[in-house]
Formats: structure tokens, C-alpha cells, sequence
């Protein structure tokens, strides 16, 4: 789904956050690579799971195309800091809800863009019928979490030992929920 972008100033920076369009796919799939790499919060090693630049053009006409799924980039200056999808499906029974997921480059850090990222993809869900909003995040991640909990999400459940970092130690994931007023 295509939604209006938005300018924000934010702790000195000014950057806009709008909806992902294909000239975006080169330097996402750039950007996430870097991501994956700057740090142990997200599910993937540097490398993993790679989407190329026509990966990325199909994510986006995908998510695009379907009233079910938001893809939002956060520009600085010209260039992508960050971004976050929703995706949904049209199952009957999990119709009403999609999951969340954000990344953003470590150097922009501290401005706001995962929580302007997150604020948006809110607003969008309250407005077409998107009754739940699902997330997963490392129990480690104590920044992101209590930044959801601010944003109304409550902790659902604990995947114990659910990541193995780089320490050589397992980690739990936190299950994460933010139910919107239902008819």
C-alpha cells in the first residue's frame, strides 16, 4: 500500500518517511546487508538470507500492491537510513493482523527513525482495519522494547533460547503485540 510521505525534524536531523518505490531496491538491498551487519538485534547474520536488487523491486510492488502490507523508507538527504514493513495476508483468520519488522543504519541511531518508522506504520494500520500489529525482538534489545511498550505493545511470549549470538551464548526473543479497539 502506498501511504503520504511525511517530513519530520528530529534531534537536528530532517528526513522524510514514505512509502518504498522500485528505484529504492538497489540501495535497500545495500542498506540491509549493511544492517544485518551493525548489529545482533535483527534475525540475520551479514549476508544471510540476501535480497538483490530485483528481489527487493518484487518485495515492493508485492507490498505495494496489497492493501495488507506497508513498506516505508526513511530518507536523509537523498539517501535511504532506514525502513520497516508491515505484512498481512488475507486469510480469513489472520486477516485482521500483520507483523512488523525495522531496521535502521547505526550511524542515524538516536533521531527517532525506527520510532517515526514504527508511529507511521501505526497510523496506517488504525486506519485500514488492521486490528493487531505483531513483532519479535531480542530480549537484549532493552531500547526497542521499552520503545513498543510506550507505543501500546504488551509482551506475549518468550521464545527461550531462541538466538544464538556471536558471544557463543543463546538468547531469548520477546513476542510482542499491540491489539487496536475492535468493533
Amino acid at each position: 500500500m502506498i501511504v503520504p510521505s511525511k517530513l519530520i525534524d528530529s534531534h537536528s536531523l530532517r528526513y522524510n518517511i514514505r512509502s518504498a518505490t522500485d528505484k529504492d531496491a538497489k540501495s535497500l538491498s545495500v542498506i540491509r546487508l549493511q544492517i544485518d551487519g551493525e548489529t545482533e538485534n535483527l534475525d540475520r547474520e551479514k549476508g544471510e538470507a540476501f535480497l538483490n536488487e530485483t528481489s527487493f523491486k518484487q518485495l515492493i510492488k508485492k507490498d505495494t500492491d496489497n492493501s495488507k502490507n506497508l513498506f516505508l523508507v526513511a530518507e536523509v538527504n537523498g539517501e535511504i537510513a532506514g525502513f520497516s514493513r508491515c505484512e498481512g495476508n488475507h486469510l480469513k483468520r489472520t486477516a485482521h493482523k500483520v507483523e512488523f519488522g525495522v531496521g535502521v543504519l547505526k550511524e542515524y541511531w538516536g533521531f527517532g527513525i525506527g520510532k517515526n518508522l514504527l508511529k507511521e506504520s501505526i497510523k496506517w494500520a488504525d486506519s485500514n482495519e488492521i486490528k493487531k500489529i505483531t513483532l519479535s525482538v531480542l530480549e537484549t534489545n532493552v531500547k526497542a522494547i521499552e520503545l513498543y511498550r510506550k507505543n501500546g505493545f504488551e509482551v506475549e511470549g518468550i521464545l527461550k533460547n531462541d538466538k544464538y549470538l556471536s558471544d557463543g551464548k543463546y538468547y531469548n526473543t520477546v513476542m510482542m503485540g499491540r491489539v487496536f479497539q475492535t468493533n
